[in-house]
């Protein structure tokens, strides 16, 4: 591939990544993984177009993290710029519902 892309062109890719990522819903909780706050770090490689996703889950025993990673694989198949998709579960920082966006936290009731 070897295309060279500029800082504005992969943030917008970063952007894209993200907003199909908001399409990733955490079944137990019914919103998705940006919202709840799991999505820690999107690494794109710009010439290759691989791309880690570095996440969290909101236990370390949660039984969703192969749902997850397969929906996540499932999303990113919408933005073409993604070559591979490789998610990095990470544990540290630990989730807290601070991470969570408004949304989810009214969404949630939680204050």
């Amino acid at each position: 591939m070897n295309e060279t892309r500029s800082k504005q062109e992969v943030e917008e890719i970063k952007e894209r990544i993200l907003t199909a990522l908001e399409t990733v819903i955490d079944p137990e909780l019914g919103i998705d993984i940006v919202n709840l706050g799991l999505i820690y770090d999107i690494e794109f490689e710009s010439e290759t177009g691989e791309t880690i996703i570095k996440m969290t889950l909101t236990t370390m025993g949660c039984p969703l993290a192969d749902i997850l990673t397969d929906q996540i694989h499932q999303a990113l198949v919408e933005v073409p710029e993604v070559t591979k998709t490789e998610v990095k579960l990470v544990w540290y920082p630990a989730w807290t519902t601070d991470k969570m966006s408004r949304y989810a936290r009214i969404a949630l009731g939680i204050r």
